[in-house]
């Protein structure tokens, strides 16, 4: 698929250039770090040298006070507490945070993630049920229970008392509960709102560690969970979660919990990035909660030996081993189903049903939908008597926004923009195809069915030295709203050849008129072998990343786009 080259303007050049001469850094660098808002040398001096003294005052967070308070009051009276948390990544790692350090000073304690499919996202009448029938007085919920205001209502009604710990957005009103820790909150004054779940899980650790005189080191050791959320979770790497991003990254790659040594173990690589965390830990983590019970992802993150996450890491492999037949499976049937098919596809959208699809990973069908055919798609399956969806977006399309539009045909629906969850009955499966298709046929604009490539600066390959390079990876560590840059370099050629490896890769090396010569891979682009190996010039847009083979290091451009000499 052919894809728009967007080249990033940036407007304050007077920012660029100060930035150039303050730092005595190239002025395409100068302009990253601009197009990332940071236009002194106190805040690029931020940027480039995160540290712990950056992050914020817990007690800043509306309401921490009333949350420490009564979890002293609770381990005062020997209290039973309920750590309770969502069954993704973000999820269970709050709650492998929280058990975790409570755990130390409180033996009155467990933990509960909800069945995703008996029990839903969020806190659930079970789960006030299991606490009540077992004597717990105190929830401590995480990453969830911020809409969940019935429930709350009903916990207090039993006499239980309720922290949330949430980062989504609130409704119209917040629930009854002791304390509502949530930086989205309108009335919460936090310097940054784009904490994880677990990241929140994370301050309030940090806030009781302040109050009952804990050193601040012995927090740190979790940070390793919080990057890890943060990865999984796509929140931001931006402020203070750049910062917890940056130190749990460090955390990982030098002394991870047990649990989290034994996934990496299974991956096999040596340094962890926010992408291979995305890859490689993340989905091992998610899949307990898709297929079985994620309670087995918290088990091995609270591991207390090598042996016992070794064991359970070994169960969590095989769910994710699961998983994965689940979603090539699935996908495969569905791609059969759209090609079968010329009508749709000929379609602004994708809607494909069938009853017998695995619940748990549609949303990872629709993300792979979406990939190939990127348009607005949504998966259904049938689930409790009731149709269950998973629906993605393109980027620059508000999905959430097209979803309202057929919300009399839904059951319920929720999510943003990119991302969405959906029930509704059986007779309005094909109801809600045909005018989910005419809502967005008439709303999204014809270039954004065309992907992007997001190019951040032209760049002449001669620049990228060893000082361009250590400057570059200072950038790190990248995620959204700090994306690995993409560079533009225009009139290239291949010096030398350029062959196919592996499935359909392009590797070639390439030069411009006076540059050094540059190793290049281009995954899935062998389409592109007989525009490059023509011994004519052309048009390449990349990252550039460190190629580490035989212990030989070299710098290595990541070709994302190639087309002919503009």
């Amino acid at each position: 698929m052919q894809k728009r080259w967007v080249e990033n303007e940036v407007t304050d050049h007077k920012a660029v250039e100060e930035l150039k001469h303050l730092l005595n850094i190239d002025e395409v660098l100068a302009a990253l770090l601009v197009s990332r808002d940071i236009t002194s040398f106190e805040a690029a001096r931020c940027f480039f040298r995160p540290d712990l003294c950056h992050l914020h005052d817990p007690f800043l967070i509306k309401d921490m006070e009333a949350a420490v308070v009564r979890i002293e009051q609770a381990l005062r009276n020997k209290e039973k507490i309920l750590i309770y948390g969502d069954y993704d990544v973000d999820g269970t790692t709050a709650v492998s945070l929280v058990y975790h350090f409570f755990s130390k000073y409180h033996y009155s304690i467990e933990y509960y993630i909800p069945d995703r499919y008996k029990e839903g996202y969020g806190i659930s009448t079970q789960g006030v049920d299991y606490a009540a029938a077992n004597g717990f007085s105190l929830i401590i919920a995480l990453d969830c229970g911020i809409k969940s205001n019935d429930k709350i209502d009903y916990a207090n009604s039993l006499g239980i008392d309720f922290i949330i710990c949430d980062h989504h957005f609130p409704g119209t009103a917040l629930p009854d509960a002791i304390a509502v820790l949530d930086p989205k909150r309108a009335d919460c004054n936090y310097p940054y709102k784009e904490l994880s779940g677990c990241g929140l899980g994370f301050k309030l650790i940090q806030a009781f560690a302040q109050r009952n005189d804990i050193p601040f080191e012995s927090i740190l050791c979790y940070l390793d969970l919080v990057a890890v959320s943060i990865a999984s979770d796509i929140v931001p790497v931006t402020g203070e979660n750049r910062t917890l991003a940056w130190y749990g990254l460090k955390r990982l790659n030098e002394s991870p919990c047990y649990g989290l040594s034994a996934l990496m173990e299974l991956s096999g690589k040596k340094q962890y990035t926010i992408s291979d965390v995305v890859f490689t830990i993340g989905p091992r983590i998610n899949a307990c909660g898709r297929i079985d019970d994620a309670r087995h992802s918290v088990n091995l993150l609270i591991s207390s030996t090598r042996e016992a996450a070794k064991s359970q890491s070994a169960l969590v492999d095989l769910k994710n081993a699961e998983r994965k037949e689940h979603d090539v499976s699935i996908t495969e049937q569905a791609l059969k189903m759209i090609e079968a098919e010329p009508a749709l596809l000929n379609r602004k959208t994708t809607v494909v049903y069938n009853e017998g699809w695995h619940k748990g990973v549609i949303g990872i069908v629709a993300s792979r939908l979406t990939e190939k055919y990127y348009r607005p798609t949504i998966v259904l399956t049938k689930s409790n008597g009731h149709i269950a969806g998973s629906a993605r977006s393109v980027l620059g399309f508000d999905l959430y926004e097209a979803l309202s539009g057929c919300s009399d045909l839904l059951e319920q629906f929720g999510g943003h923009k990119y991302a969405a969850g959906l029930t509704l009955k059986p007779e309005n499966i094909h109801a809600l195809r045909e005018r989910f298709e005419d809502i967005v046929s008439q709303t999204i604009p014809d270039q954004l069915l065309t992907q992007e490539i997001s190019i951040d600066g032209s760049l002449d390959l001669a620049a990228i030295n060893g000082k361009f390079f250590r400057v570059l990876t200072q950038f790190a560590p990248f995620g959204p709203l700090n994306p690995t840059p993409v560079f533009l370099s225009k009139n290239v050629y291949v010096c030398g050849s350029a062959s196919i490896v592996g499935s359909n890769h392009i590797k070639m090396t390439v030069k411009q008129k006076g540059s050094p010569a540059f190793d290049c891979i281009g995954f899935g682009m062998g389409q592109y072998l007989p525009l490059v190996d023509k011994g004519q010039v052309f048009d390449i847009c990349y990252t550039i990343e460190e190629n580490i083979w035989k212990d030989k290091r070299s710098v290595q451009l990541n070709i994302k786009g190639i087309r002919s000499a503009s």
